[in-house]
């Protein structure tokens, strides 16, 4: 089986590889990939080179391919894995397996695994360890967008609160409590709001701050409360604030807030989401960043009297990704809200190289076709001379000018992308 992929060789050495794959083990699985959103941590591995923690350490050598928010198809499977999984079957994966005390993630480890390519194989450990999960939903972009849907879950799930009664740690975000997102219109922002609107027994205030107005003006759009839950949703214009801490205390009747969530690596934006933090509030730094040394002073007065604390983390579990299938499927969530831009796969080079410099959210990347990357927002004007995209205009605008699954399978239908080989 011969396929093409996007594999990492060194620091921003990505290149565009045709080549072929070994006939597949009786514990391997192989799959055709239909879809892979870009992430900002691939931006940050391309940098980096082997140099980042979770690279292979011989890349000139071995390239891994990249990318790891996939989905797609199963073509053929191993004789050890017939009666699990079948051949035809919608999936999406868990990206990293620790084993024997050693992690290995898709899209920076394997050679003939990730989600920037036409074919790739599942090594044995992927579903030896269950991270291979099937999608019963109707689009492949919504399984890609499950396994950054599910870090997000990991973070709420990461936060805690304490008492002053005894040292237990009650794990979440404060039950009808307050929480504020840094940095909350980017794409992974936009899904932490969606995740809080829906969420049982979570926040009852919801405020987003960003420095974008055109950002700000697009979630107030998308992102609206139901009237019936109680919930408040409120968005701030940081470049609108004096002192942005004291105002969004004045927002939440003068205190501090139980939850934070900071989703840029920046240190007067940590610093800013220090302040603002109630007693017992609990602040999630969920923006890695590149800089190795990045820092900032944190009030370690309240952290002494007030019990302010922070907590960070990478990744997902299989619970979580598992949740964030369910979630969708059951139409509870709006993933689709992070997508901006559509691409073939002689675009993920550039794209993922320049990720920081490209306006919007999430680039989704549809490895079988071949197309520049575009933004939704301007099929409207290409569909003047372009029928495709004047199709997906019309689609995009009948769903709030969101990327769905009807304008999905436009696409796959124009390029007669084969789901069955």
């Amino acid at each position: 089986m011969q396929t093409r992929a996007i594999r990492l060789y060194g620091k921003e050495d990505l290149r565009l590889d045709t080549f072929e794959l070994p006939p597949i083990k009786e514990d391997e699985i192989l799959v055709k990939i239909i879809s892979d959103s870009v992430c900002m941590s691939t931006y940050k591995l391309s940098k980096q080179g082997a140099a980042h923690k979770r690279a292979r350490p011989d890349l000139k050598e071995r390239p891994s391919v990249i990318g790891h928010e996939m989905s797609g198809v199963i073509i053929e499977t191993g004789a050890k894995w017939k009666d699990l999984y079948q051949e035809g079957q919608k999936f999406t994966v868990l990206p990293t397996v620790t084993e024997n005390g050693r992690m290995k993630t898709a899209g920076y480890y394997y050679e003939t695994y990730g989600g920037d390519c036409t074919y790739c194989i599942l090594p044995r450990e992927v579903m030896e360890h269950g991270c291979l999960i099937p999608f019963n939903g109707d689009s492949f972009f919504e399984a890609s967008l499950s396994e950054p849907t599910a870090c997000i879950i990991a973070g709420y799930r990461r936060m805690y609160h304490t008492s002053e009664e005894d040292h237990e740690h009650r794990m979440g975000v404060k039950p009808q409590g307050s929480l504020v997102i840094f940095g909350a219109c980017g794409p992974m922002g936009l899904e932490c709001i969606d995740y809080a609107l829906q969420l049982e027994n979570g926040p009852s205030k919801i405020v987003a701050v960003d420095m974008s107005k055109e950002r700000l003006n697009r979630a107030e759009k998308m992102l609206v409360p139901d009237p019936e839950s109680g919930k408040e949703l409120y968005f701030v214009n940081a470049n609108e604030c004096r002192d942005m801490a004291e105002e969004l205390k004045d927002l939440n009747g003068g205190r501090g807030y139980d939850d934070v969530f900071v989703y840029a690596p920046v240190e007067a934006l940590i610093e800013q989401a220090d302040r603002v933090l109630g007693k017992d509030g609990c602040m999630n730094f969920f923006a890695g960043p590149v800089d190795q040394s990045l820092s900032a002073r944190i009030n370690m007065y309240n952290v002494h009297y007030s019990y302010t604390h922070l907590v960070g983390f990478t990744g997902s579990t299989n619970e979580d990704l598992h949740d964030a299938l369910k979630l969708m499927e059951q139409k509870r969530i709006r993933p689709t809200v992070m997508v901006t831009h559509i691409g073939g796969l002689s675009s993920a080079i550039e794209t993922t190289l320049h990720v920081p410099e490209i306006p919007g959210g999430k680039k989704m990347i549809y490895t079988q076709i071949d197309l520049p990357l575009t933004a939704i927002e301007d099929f409207a004007e290409l569909g003047r001379e372009n029928p495709l995209f004047e199709k997906l205009a019309v689609s995009c605008e009948a769903h709030n000018g969101c990327w769905n699954a009807e304008a999905e399978k436009i696409l796959l239908d124009e390029y007669n992308v084969d789901l069955t080989r």
